[in-house]
């Protein structure tokens, strides 16, 4: 792939100066270096362009610091969102004994004497066990009320 060179001394398909316009050796050797360095430039230029492989581990490299940059700001907002939870459910829990402790204030005040009082202290402090027995006491009732009337319509 050689330029053929015309009679007035310029190379056809060629930006280089004409070869016979060196002054002597010296600026000779400087063109030629020149024209080297931009020779390596263009060579560089397209074999960067031919490295699909390199370009595609550049993308990929690229796109895996994107991922990791939006993975560390979900994470933030996560985090300040699992915060802002925590405190309202903080919140809730403390509102929830408040009115707890005031609710067995009040059956204090109107609880009968006796055995009922501990009852009532006892059922506070376990309230599953309260609904459990309480479920029960539903059910014998509701029990009771089919029996009857299953036995009264015979």
């Amino acid at each position: 792939m050689t330029d053929a060179t015309s009679r007035d001394g310029t190379r056809s398909g060629s930006t280089a100066q004409p070869v016979g316009g060196a002054k002597g050796p010296d600026e000779l050797r400087q063109q030629i270096e020149r024209t080297r360095g931009e020779l390596g430039d263009t060579v560089e230029e397209l074999a960067g362009k031919a490295d699909v492989k390199g370009r595609a581990k550049a993308r990929a490299a690229d796109l895996k610091d994107r991922a990791g940059a939006m993975s560390v700001q979900l994470r933030s907002s996560a985090a300040h969102a699992g915060h802002a939870v925590q405190d309202k459910a903080g919140r809730a829990g403390r509102t929830a004994h408040h009115r707890a402790g005031r609710a067995q204030d009040a059956a204090e005040r109107h609880a009968p004497p006796g055995r009922a009082r501990g009852a009532v202290r006892a059922g506070f402090g376990h309230p599953r066990a309260v609904l459990v027995a309480g479920a029960a006491a539903g059910v014998v009732v509701a029990a009771g009320l089919v029996r009857r009337r299953h036995h009264g319509s015979c």
